[in-house]
């Protein structure tokens, strides 16, 4: 059973750390002399008065059990996302009712897709604010809460289990306790050398920081209108897409690989195959639009590694507009948008790991049809990957595809064309941020109607959520009532 009292506590903690970054936007704001300061303080002052009363009001809480870490993990993303909309909504612009809670979604779950047709018009301080729910949705809300809170029982466990996946936790190899300070120690260290390098490329420092904070939480959002383009800088590029492909490996693998142990980025089997497919990606991209005479052979080479790395990072930073782009290429990037990065990384998608071991699981099945009387184990990185997991990988594959269709299907019934609809729903459950036709590499989400927005909002929240968390909580509902 689910103490109430359990999930607004914690609810409340979640909406006090959202209030800090609110109010280092108001500052920012302040600073500059902005009209957006009113909009980010009344923001923070209400968020700050939300979470503050759960603290003081609900009684100390000594422990708690996995069915409550579900409901305050959901829960969670659901209100921060509602929150999180408020600042653009007072401030106005663009940002209709619809069009800020589409903008918070997509912040938060790190997808990158925007209603913004003119980014550059943003004060700083809204800006910084944009980066910040990439920044904090990045790595998860409910691990950056875990941070600062004390260890409790049954605290560490219950979170882990509703917010890291099975898979994930594979790969980190010690216990869950450390998982959190080994995630915030990759997540701000890439930050940190990202924002560094950058602004010796010539950004300005608050450019670097928000392209930063963007690029290791795979979102995508820029300070710029042309994305990463308006700089049409191959070092900044270089730099950026470097990152965006560390970001889209397994961070427990990065971390071993920075502290020189054993299992690491350059060992593990599955983050090689997933090198080697993005890298036959960007070569038959390249060659085709060398042959096609868009560019020339390095132009063509340097446009289309970065769109690979963007896409299958899910972090969707743009260089080149890729709808116009011959159509082998664009079933490629396609591709590389369902496929996306690894798990326990901060990229979306139905993650390489999981094709890497639905293949592997094929592969067994075929044996088992030729040699019925046969054992085989399925295996990664020399461990055994379990039946129930084996089997947990399959069912999220035809989930996941068979929400990317629902959504098509009920998109083009708002009389959205065929190509934005397709583009739209594998871009936003797979938290990608751009796509092709209407929601292309220069275009933007705005012309929808808000129906469409709506359903997307959810889209993307399900992909962030990786699906069967949401349906897991809807379930637990029904069985309470």
């Amino acid at each position: 059973m689910v103490r109430t009292r359990v999930v607004i506590k914690y609810l409340g903690y979640i909406l006090l750390f959202n209030a800090l970054f609110l109010f280092i936007s108001a500052i920012i704001s302040f600073f500059n002399k902005e009209n957006s300061l009113n909009a980010l303080l009344f923001s923070a002052a209400l968020c700050a008065t939300l979470g503050v009363f759960p603290y003081i009001f609900v009684e100390k809480i000594e422990e708690i059990r996995f069915h409550e870490g579900l409901s305050i993990s959901v829960l969670g993303w659901i209100i921060t996302c509602i929150v999180g909309m408020i600042p653009y909504f007072i401030w106005g612009g663009e940002f209709t009712f619809t069009n800020a809670l589409f903008e918070s979604v997509s912040g938060y779950t790190t997808t990158g897709a925007s209603i913004l047709n003119n980014v550059e018009a943003l004060p700083k301080g809204l800006l910084f604010w944009r980066v910040s729910t990439s920044f904090i949705g990045g790595v998860g809300i409910i691990l950056f809460v875990l941070l600062v809170l004390p260890e409790k029982k049954g605290v560490q466990s219950s979170f882990y289990r509703s917010e890291v996946s099975d898979l994930s936790k594979m790969s980190f190899r010690t216990r869950s306790r450390h998982i959190t300070r080994i995630i915030a120690t990759v997540y701000f260290s890439l930050i940190i050398v990202e924002t560094v390098l950058l602004k010796l490329l010539g950004m300005s420092f608050f450019d670097a920081v928000c392209h930063s904070f963007s690029t290791i939480a795979t979102s995508g959002f820029s300070t710029k209108n042309r994305s990463i383009a308006s700089y049409d800088n191959v070092w900044i590029e270089m730099v950026i897409m470097f990152f965006m492909l560390i970001s889209s490996l397994h961070f427990g693998l990065v971390y071993a690989t920075m502290t020189r142990k054993k299992h690491n980025i350059f060992t593990s089997r599955p983050t090689r195959m997933y090198m080697f497919v993005v890298a036959i990606g960007i070569l038959l991209i390249t060659f085709q639009l060398t042959q096609e005479k868009m560019f020339g052979f390095w132009e063509s080479l340097r446009y289309a590694a970065f769109q690979v790395v963007a896409l299958t990072s899910t972090t969707g930073l743009v260089t080149a507009d890729t709808s116009l782009w011959p159509l082998f290429s664009i079933i490629l990037l396609i591709y590389f948008s369902f496929q996306c990065g690894m798990v326990g990384s901060t990229a979306g998608g139905i993650k390489f790991d999981r094709i890497y071991l639905f293949f592997s699981s094929f592969n067994k099945q075929l044996k088992l049809i030729l040699h019925p009387n046969g054992i085989y184990a399925l295996k990664m990185d020399k461990k055994v990957i379990e039946h129930d997991l084996e089997l947990q990988i399959i069912v999220f594959i035809i989930l996941y595809i068979l929400t990317f269709f629902t959504t098509s299907l009920l998109l083009s019934a708002m009389g959205i064309d065929g190509v934005t609809a397709f583009s739209a729903s594998f871009a936003t459950i797979g938290n990608v941020g751009p796509g092709f036709g209407g929601v292309s590499s220069f275009g933007n989400y705005a012309q929808l109607p808000d129906a469409a927005k709506y359903l997307l909002s959810a889209n993307m929240l399900l992909g962030r959520l990786e699906i069967m968390n949401v349906f897991a909580l809807i379930v637990m509902l029904v069985r309470k009532k």
